[in-house]
C-alpha cells in the first residue's frame, strides 16, 4: 500500500474564508506599490520619509500576513493565492517602474516575469487537478526578500554600482533555484501524489 507524505512538513488546517486579517494585509501589499510610485514621481524622483515608510510596510507585511494566519488559525485557500500574488503584483509594478527610470535592466525584468508565469501556471495546474493551491516554498520567500533588497538598494543608492550588480546576480541565482524548488514540488504533487496543505 502506497503512503503519501505531506510535503509541507506538517499538516495545517486550511479554511475557505476570504475576509480575514491576513488576507487584508496581503491585498494591501499588492496595492502599496501605486502610492509609492505616485509619491516618487510627484517629489521629482526624490525619496521622502513617506515613501520609506510605505516600502517598510510592504516589507514587513510579507511577514505579518503569514504570522497572523498561523497565530489566528486563519490559513485559507484564498490566502495561499493572495500572499504570493501580492508579492508578485507589488514586485512587477515596482520593478517595471525601476526599468522605466533606468535603474534596473530590462532583461532582469523579463527573467522575473518568465519565472512568475511558470510558477503561476504550475499552481493553476495543481489547483485544476487536486482542487486546492499549494503553499509557497521557503526558497520562494527568500527570493522575494532578496529581490526587495535589490530594488531598495538600486532605488535609493544608485551610486553603489558593485553592490547593485552583486544583488542583481544573487537575485537571478535565487530565482532560478526557487523555480527549481517549485518544479520539484509540482512533480511531487502531480506525478507522485504527495499530500500538501
Amino acid at each position: 500500500m502506497n503512503e503519501t507524505t505531506n510535503i509541507d512538513g506538517k499538516i495545517i488546517p486550511v479554511k475557505q474564508d476570504v475576509l480575514t486579517l491576513p488576507n487584508a494585509i496581503s491585498l494591501s501589499r499588492a496595492l502599496i506599490a501605486i502610492p509609492i510610485l505616485i509619491l516618487h514621481h510627484a517629489s521629482g524622483k526624490e525619496a521622502n520619509w513617506l515613501i520609506v515608510a510605505l516600502i517598510g510596510y510592504a516589507f514587513i507585511s510579507d511577514y505579518l500576513d503569514g504570522y497572523f494566519a498561523r497565530k489566528l488559525n486563519q490559513v485559507t485557500e484564498f490566502g495561499k493565492v493572495a500572499d504570493p500574488l501580492a508579492d508578485k503584483i507589488c514586485a512587477i509594478i515596482l520593478f517595471f517602474y525601476a526599468v522605466l527610470i533606468g535603474i534596473i535592466p530590462l532583461f532582469f525584468f523579463f527573467i522575473m516575469i518568465a519565472r512568475d508565469l511558470l510558477i503561476l501556471t504550475g499552481s493553476l495546474l495543481i489547483k485544476r487537478k487536486r482542487g486546492k493551491y499549494a503553499m509557497s516554498v521557503v526558497s520562494g520567500k527568500v527570493t522575494v526578500n532578496v529581490l526587495a533588497i535589490y530594488w531598495i538598494v538600486a532605488f535609493f543608492f544608485p551610486e553603489r554600482e558593485q553592490t547593485i550588480e552583486f544583488l542583481m546576480w544573487l537575485s537571478i541565482i535565487l530565482m532560478i533555484y526557487s523555480l527549481g524548488s517549485y518544479v520539484h514540488r509540482y512533480i511531487m504533487i502531480q506525478k507522485k501524489g504527495a499530500e500538501f496543505n
